[in-house]
């Protein structure tokens, strides 16, 4: 069988002009390199050299031969220079949630991009049920995921929290500004979609209480449950930074709903089995590092 052992000999000897001096250069055996070539002859079914009284030399077909195997050698070549630094130019994948990827994301990658300019990244935005789906199917390096620690085989760290605010328009409330759960339950309510974090985790905590919630509205796009509840059509639960610029303008006010304190905990997440590359454990620390 000719491999590419053969054609860097064939080259050696085209180079250097002499079988005993192409087996020199390459550490290898006269008698290999006439072994190779004889099996090339033969393969081709022509001669490749001339052997003249002092020297070899290629024959036109012995250089129509070179001529397409130098790219060949090339490439494998430059390929093997680099075989020892494939982890430095490998892609990421990440998937992230909508609010870790608006608020936090882009200062990590920022900051991880400064140390590893050549690492190529792709986001993926997606539902925290999607994004572990991704995660599991092994088509992402890591989740950034907001609420409880997904279950399965996934190792988790928690690298940053956010406060729910529950809000509505200054108007909305005549004036107690302070609800019990009950009173809360009974308001019309403007809620993420049932499987959100943020929903989860408030559904998680009424149920503890014995409380359910009927929500008049029920979007998957915050900007639209800011808007209602500006407009003075009931009462949302958000993250602190998406309500915070309403709140600071007046066009939003903060109440308070007894035993009904939110938070939500920002993780990084990882199958427990995949290998972890030196920049994807680098990326994992700049990550834990964004509190």
């Amino acid at each position: 069988m000719i491999t590419l052992r053969h054609f860097e000999i064939l080259r050696a000897v085209a180079e250097t002009g002499n079988f005993t001096r192409a087996a020199e250069k390459l550490y290898i055996t006269q008698s290999a390199v006439s072994h190779a070539i004889r099996e090339l002859e033969e393969k081709t079914g022509t001669a490749l050299f001339d052997r003249l009284s002092k020297s070899v030399q290629l024959t036109r077909s012995g250089r129509l031969l070179l001529e397409e195997i130098i790219p060949i050698l090339s490439s494998c070549e430059v390929l093997e220079s680099r075989l020892n630094c494939l982890e430095h130019r490998a892609p990421l994948h990440i998937v992230s949630s909508i609010t870790i990827a608006a608020f936090w994301l882009p200062k990590i990658l920022t900051a991880f991009q400064k140390d590893w300019p050549d690492i190529p990244i792709h986001v993926d935005v997606v539902s925290a049920a999607n994004a572990i789906e991704v995660l599991r199917n092994g088509k992402a390096d890591i989740a950034l995921l907001e609420g409880t620690a997904p279950q399965g085989p996934f190792t988790c760290s928690s690298f940053a929290a956010y406060p729910l605010f529950i809000v509505c328009a200054p108007d909305y409330l005549s004036s107690n500004k302070e609800l019990t759960l009950q009173e809360f339950c009974a308001e019309k309510l403007l809620l993420r979609e049932k499987g959100s974090a943020i929903r989860d985790t408030l559904d998680s905590v009424l149920y503890l209480s014995g409380h359910t919630v009927q929500p008049v509205w029920t979007s998957v796009n915050s900007l639209a449950l800011i808007e209602a509840a500006k407009a003075g059509l009931g009462i949302t639960i958000l993250p602190d930074v998406l309500v915070n610029e309403s709140l600071s303008q007046g066009k939003l006010i903060a109440i308070s709903v007894q035993e009904l304190a939110l938070k939500n905990e920002l993780i990084a997440v990882h199958h427990r089995d995949k290998y972890l590359t030196t920049p994807l454990k680098a990326l994992l620390a700049y990550i834990e590092s964004a509190m």
